[in-house]
């Protein structure tokens, strides 16, 4: 009972910082699914595209087989595609687990910690313009 009382404290103490965390995250997580739409434009496009033969006999004769074959002897390709859906089931998991659950203690240490040193350097830091939108155009 005495850690939800601390968490009510620390919450009630730091008003300003939550919806700072909480854009700080939003647009770090919008830069990993730039990242991930990039690597599908890229290394997804390419290894689709090597695979092209592959995927049309398997759209004529689908077997678990060929797929294994197919992945096992174009292993560059299975790398790029593994990349690719890996880091887009990754990025679906932590929004899901954010949306469920909220940050956890490690995630908002992290995000404490980037806070302070955006803070430390003022509105020269790049990111002063997330966490401070209504004053992004005084700096200049």
């Amino acid at each position: 009972m005495t850690e939800r009382s601390n968490d009510k404290d620390t919450a009630e103490s730091t008003p300003s910082i939550a919806p700072e965390l909480e854009r700080l995250r939003q647009r770090m997580m919008r830069n990993w699914w730039w990242v991930c739409l990039g690597l599908w434009l890229t290394i997804g496009a390419l290894s689709g595209w090597w695979l092209r033969s592959e995927l049309q006999e398997l759209r004529a004769y689908f077997t678990w087989a060929a797929v294994r074959y197919m992945l096992y002897y174009e292993r560059l390709a299975a790398v790029g595609l593994g990349l690719c859906v890996g880091l887009t089931l990754a990025l679906l998991l932590a929004e899901s687990r954010h949306i469920l659950f909220g940050l956890s203690k490690g995630e908002q240490q992290r995000l404490t910690h980037r806070l302070a040193k955006i803070r430390e350097q003022g509105s020269s830091h790049p990111q002063w313009k997330i966490i401070h939108p209504d004053q992004a155009g005084l700096g200049k």
